[in-house]
C-alpha cells in the first residue's frame, strides 16, 4: 500500500453519512495504521499534495485568502499553490539553502507562510514558526538556542529580527521580505523562479518542524516534529474536524503556533479540501463572521476567546447556511457558548485536545453530533492509546477520578507524537517515564467514557490562546531594581480563561504603589510580548514555597479562586493593568 492511499482511505472515511458505520471504519483504519512500518522515505509535499492532490484535483481551489479589513481575497488552486511553493524552495536553493537547513518564518496570515511552510516540507528544511509578537529579548534567545539559516519576515519586523541578528552575530544564508528593505531580498523576485521544484529525498523520521513552546521551569522548549508525524500524524485531525474534500475550512489562527500548522494546513490539505486565511491584527467580531459567510466557510475552528465573542453578537445578519462544522481547541468551552452557537446556527461546537507535542488526541468525533456532553471533550482518537493515572503512575480506573493524561507507549508509539525536546535530554526524561508520556495536563473519565479536562498538571498559563511560561515572566519583573522576588500564576477569567498576576515581593527600601505598579507593567511591556505581560500586580510580603525553596504556584492558584469564590473584598496591595489610562495605546501620542 503507498502513502496515498491512506490518505485516500481518510477522504473517504470523512465522506460516509453514516456515523456508526464512519467510526468503526475509523478504528480499523488507526488500527491498521499505528502497526505499519512506514516507509524509510517519505515527502508529503512530492507524494500527497503534488503526487496525488495536484494530479487528481489541480484546478481545485486550494487556498483562499482575505483582509477582513480591506476585503481584498486571493485564491490559489492546487496547482498554482504548488507552483509557488515551488518557486520559494527554487530562491532559497539558490540562496545555499539546503536539506537540513532551517527556516524562521515571522509573517502574519498572509499566502506567503503557506507557500513558505509548503517548500520547507518538499526542500526537507526545518521551518520554525515565529509568532509575531516575538520581541528583540525573546528573537536573541531562540537564534542563540537555534542559528537561524533562512528568514522571511514581514517588512515592519525586519528591524528587530536584524537588531537580533546583530547582537548574536548571526549572518543567515538569506532573509527574505514582505515588502523592501536594504539588505533583505523581497519575496516578489521569487516569481522569477521556476515552478516545479525537485524534492528532497526526506526520510520518515527527519526533522522538519520546531516549534519553541513555554514551559514552567525554564526558558521556551523546542519541540521537534518529523517528516512523519506532522503530516502522517494529522490524518488524526483530519478525522477529528470531520473536514470533506468539498469543504472549505478556517481556522482562526495565527502563524507562530502548531494549531495553525494543524488547523490551517495539514487538517484540510491532507484531503484535498480547501484551506483558508483571514489576516486581522484586532479581532473584529461582525467583520470576521462577515467573512466566513461571505468566502461560504462550511468548517469553522476557533478557540474558545473567539466563541465567546461571536455568540454576543448579533448574527441575524449572517447567512450560516453553507456552515457543516464547528469545532473549538485551546481551553475547555463553556457548555452555555455551545448551546448559544447551535441556536445561532444550528451547529454543535465539537471541542477536541491536543498539544504541540502532538496531534489531535482526544475530542468530540464527528460521530459524536448529538451524543456530546456539553463540557466534555470527548473521547480518544483512535491513533493515541490514552489513559489516565495517578501520582505514582499507576492506571485509574474508578470513574469521575482526576489524573494525568499520558499517552501509553507499550502497545504501539502514536505517529503523531513529537520525537523529541531538541537539545533538553532531561527535560525528555521528565515526561518519558514508565513507557508513558506525560503530557502535563489533567483530566478524568465519567462512568459513560467522556473525558472532562481538569487543569494543567504544570504551571503553564492558558491566557485567551496563547501559553505563557511563568518563569519567563517572572524572569522580566526580577529585571527591575525594585523586585526581590516574584511568582506568577494564572488566575481565573471569564473572557480570557486565565490572567497572568504577578506576586511580587520588593526590596526592603521600597514601598508598594500605585507609581511603582505603573513602572512594572512599563517595564514588562519592554520585554515581554504583549500577551505574556501582567494584567494584575500584587504587592505582598512573601509567597508559598515548599521546603526546597520553590514557588507553591498551585497554592496561589487557589488562594485565587477561593478569593473570587467567596467575593472576598480584603484590603490588598493589588493593580490592574486596566485601571491605567497611561498603558493604554489610545493615550499614547
Amino acid at each position: 500500500m503507498g502513502m496515498a492511499d491512506l490518505y485516500r482511505e481518510v477522504m473517504d472515511l470523512n465522506m460516509m453519512d453514516d456515523n456508526d458505520q464512519k467510526k468503526d471504519v475509523a478504528k480499523a483504519f488507526f488500527e491498521k495504521l499505528n502497526y505499519m512500518k512506514l516507509p524509510e522515505y517519505f515527502n508529503w509535499a512530492d507524494e500527497i499534495f503534488e503526487g496525488l492532490h495536484v494530479k487528481e484535483r489541480g484546478d481545485k481551489k486550494a487556498f483562499i485568502w482575505a483582509d477582513i479589513n480591506t476585503e481584498e481575497s486571493k485564491s490559489y488552486t492546487y496547482r498554482e499553490f504548488a507552483a509557488q511553493g515551488n518557486q520559494c524552495l527554487n530562491g532559497l536553493r539558490k540562496a545555499g539553502v539546503k536539506k537540513g537547513d532551517n527556516m524562521y518564518m515571522m509573517v502574519p496570515i498572509v499566502p506567503e507562510t503557506w507557500f513558505t511552510s509548503y517548500a520547507s516540507i518538499k526542500g526537507g528544511l526545518v521551518a520554525v514558526p515565529t509568532a509575531t509578537t516575538m520581541t528583540e529579548r525573546e528573537l536573541e534567545f531562540r537564534f542563540q538556542t537555534y542559528p537561524p539559516d533562512s528568514i522571511l519576515a514581514e517588512e515592519i519586523y525586519t528591524d528587530i529580527i536584524d537588531a537580533a541578528l546583530k547582537t548574536t552575530q548571526m549572518t543567515p544564508k538569506i532573509k527574505l521580505v514582505r515588502g523592501k528593505k536594504a539588505g533583505w531580498t523581497s519575496y516578489t523576485e521569487l516569481a522569477k523562479e521556476p515552478v516545479e521544484a525537485e524534492p528532497a529525498k526526506t526520510k520518515s523520521n527527519d526533522l522538519l518542524f520546531c516549534f519553541f513552546t513555554s514551559g514552567t521551569t525554564g526558558l521556551p522548549k523546542r519541540v521537534g516534529h518529523t517528516a512523519t508525524s506532522y503530516p502522517l500524524g494529522h490524518l488524526s485531525t483530519s478525522v477529528m474536524t470531520g473536514i470533506q474534500t468539498g469543504d472549505i475550512h478556517h481556522n482562526l489562527g495565527a502563524p507562530g503556533w502548531a494549531k495553525w500548522a494543524w488547523s490551517s494546513f495539514f487538517g484540510p490539505l491532507n484531503v484535498g479540501a480547501t484551506a483558508t486565511g483571514f489576516n486581522f491584527t484586532v479581532l473584529d467580531g461582525d467583520k470576521y463572521l462577515k467573512m466566513i459567510t461571505t468566502h461560504k466557510i462550511s468548517t469553522f475552528c476557533a478557540p474558545p476567546t473567539a466563541w465567546r465573542m461571536f455568540i454576543n453578537l448579533d448574527t441575524s445578519k449572517f447567512d450560516f447556511s453553507n456552515l457543516r462544522q464547528s469545532i473549538g481547541a485551546g481551553e475547555p468551552l463553556n457548555p452555555e457558548v455551545i448551546t448559544r452557537w447551535k441556536a445561532l446556527t444550528g451547529t454543535e461546537i465539537r471541542d477536541f485536545y491536543g498539544q504541540t507535542e502532538s496531534t489531535a488526541m482526544i475530542g468530540n468525533h464527528p460521530w459524536m453530533n448529538g451524543k456530546m456532553k456539553s463540557g466534555s471533550f470527548g473521547h480518544p482518537s483512535f491513533m493515541y492509546d490514552v489513559a489516565l493515572v495517578d501520582d505514582e503512575g499507576k492506571e485509574l480506573t474508578v470513574p469521575n477520578e482526576p489524573g494525568h493524561i499520558v499517552v501509553k507507549l507499550d502497545k504501539w508509539r502514536s505517529i503523531g507524537l513529537f520525537t523529541e525536546y531538541i537539545g533538553a535530554p532531561e527535560k525528555m526524561a521528565s515526561v518519558f517515564m514508565n513507557n508513558y508520556y506525560y503530557t502535563g495536563d489533567r483530566a478524568s473519565i465519567d462512568e459513560d467514557g467522556y473525558w472532562w479536562f481538569v487543569g494543567r498538571s504544570d504551571d503553564v498559563i492558558k491566557s485567551s490562546d496563547f501559553r505563557i511560561g511563568p518563569f519567563e515572566v517572572e524572569s522580566a519583573i526580577l529585571e527591575h531594581p525594585a523586585v526581590a522576588e516574584s511568582a506568577i500564576v494564572g488566575v481565573p477569567d471569564e473572557k480570557r480563561h486565565q490572567l497572568v498576576k504577578a506576586f511580587v515581593i520588593l526590596k526592603q527600601n521600597q514601598k508598594p504603589s500605585r507609581e511603582l505598579a505603573l513602572e512594572l507593567f512599563q517595564h514588562t511591556i519592554k520585554i515581554l510580548a504583549k500577551f505574556k505581560i501582567p494584567r494584575i500586580i500584587e504587592f505582598v510580603p512573601q509567597v508559598p514555597k515548599t521546603l526546597s525553596g520553590k514557588i507553591r504556584r498551585v497554592e496561589l492558584r487557589q488562594q485565587e479562586i477561593d478569593r473570587q469564590e467567596k467575593g472576598d473584598q480584603s484590603e490588598k496591595q493589588e493593580y490592574f493593568y486596566s485601571d491605567f489610562p497611561e498603558l493604554s495605546s489610545k493615550s499614547k501620542k
